[in-house]
C-alpha cells in the first residue's frame, strides 16, 4: 500500500485547485491531532495534504507544499473557527472567500445545549424536583428526522415545560432556518434577529455561541456566496490512522501501472 499511495503522491494533478477545506482529527490518545486539508471543488472532493498536530507551524506547512501560486488562485477555503486557522488563511491567501463552516456552528450550539441540559438536570436533582431532564440528552441534541420512537415521545415530554434546556432548544432549531436563505441580505437580518432573542434569553452558553457568530458573521454569510461549489464541504471529520491509511482512502490517487501483464 505504502508503494501505492507515494507513487499517487508523486503524480497527482495538483492544478486548477480552487477550493480547499480545512479540519483535524484526533488519531491517537491524548489529544494527538492531525490537520487535514481537502480539495473540495464542485465534483472532485479529495484528501490533499496531511500535517502533523493542529497549531499555527502545521497549517502554514500546507501553504509551503502547495506553493504560492496555487494558493493565490484559490477561491474558497472552508474551516472552523480556530483563530489561528484565520490569521493563517488571511496571510497566504487573503483574496480567497473564507467559509466558516456549518458542521462546525451546529457543533457549537449543540455544545451549547448540552452544557445548559447538564448544569439544569443537577440543579433540579440537587432541588428534588422530577427528573424530567434524565436520558434526555440525544433527544435535544439529534435532529428531528433521526430520533427513535422513544425519543420522539421524550421530547415531546420535555417540550410540556418552561426549562432554560427547551429554550436553548428551541432557539438551536429556529437557527436551522438560517441555512434555507438564498439571499445573503436576508440571511444576515435573521442572523441580527436570533443572535439579538439569545442575548435576551440570559442562557449563558447560547449567549457565547451568539457572541462568537456575531464576532464571525461575516465570514459565516460567506457560505451562501459559495453554496454550490462548498455542497461537500463538511461531511469530512472522523477517519483515524495513519498517513499512509488516510492517503489510501481519501486521496483519490492515481494508481500506478502493473509491473506484469497477464494473459
Amino acid at each position: 500500500m505504502e508503494y501505492v499511495v507515494q507513487w499517487g503522491l508523486e503524480h497527482r494533478d495538483l492544478s486548477n485547485i480552487t477550493a480547499i477545506g480545512v479540519d483535524e482529527i484526533a488519531w491517537r490518545k491524548g489529544h494527538k491531532y492531525l490537520t487535514l486539508v481537502y480539495q473540495i471543488d464542485a465534483g472532485k472532493t479529495c484528501l490533499l495534504w496531511i500535517g502533523k498536530d493542529r497549531t499555527v507551524k502545521t497549517f502554514l506547512g500546507f501553504f509551503r507544499f502547495f506553493g504560492e501560486q496555487r494558493s493565490q488562485a484559490l477561491k474558497f477555503i472552508c474551516s472552523d473557527m480556530w483563530k489561528p486557522y484565520l490569521k493563517v488563511i488571511e496571510k497566504k491567501a487573503g483574496q480567497a472567500i473564507h467559509i466558516l463552516d456549518r458542521f462546525h456552528i451546529v457543533a457549537k450550539l449543540n455544545k451549547a445545549i448540552d452544557e445548559v441540559r447538564a448544569d439544569e438536570h443537577r440543579q433540579m436533582k440537587k432541588a428534588g424536583h422530577e427528573p424530567v431532564l434524565k436520558n434526555s440528552r440525544w433527544c435535544l441534541l439529534k435532529r428531528k428526522e433521526n430520533l427513535t420512537e422513544k425519543q420522539e415521545i421524550k421530547l415531546k415530554e420535555i417540550l410540556k415545560y418552561n426549562l432554560r434546556s427547551v429554550r436553548a432548544y428551541l432557539l438551536k432549531e429556529d437557527f436551522n432556518g438560517f441555512w434555507e436563505y438564498v439571499s445573503p441580505a436576508w440571511a444576515e437580518k435573521f442572523l441580527d434577529r436570533w443572535c439579538t432573542r439569545v442575548m435576551r434569553s440570559q442562557i449563558e452558553p447560547m449567549k457565547k455561541v451568539a457572541k462568537t457568530i456575531r464576532a464571525h458573521k461575516l465570514l459565516i454569510l460567506n457560505w451562501f456566496k459559495a453554496k454550490v461549489t462548498t455542497r461537500n464541504s463538511y461531511g469530512f471529520r472522523t477517519y483515524r490512522g495513519a498517513e499512509i491509511a488516510l492517503y489510501h482512502a481519501l486521496g483519490n490517487l492515481p494508481t500506478p501501472p502493473m509491473t506484469h501483464r497477464f494473459y
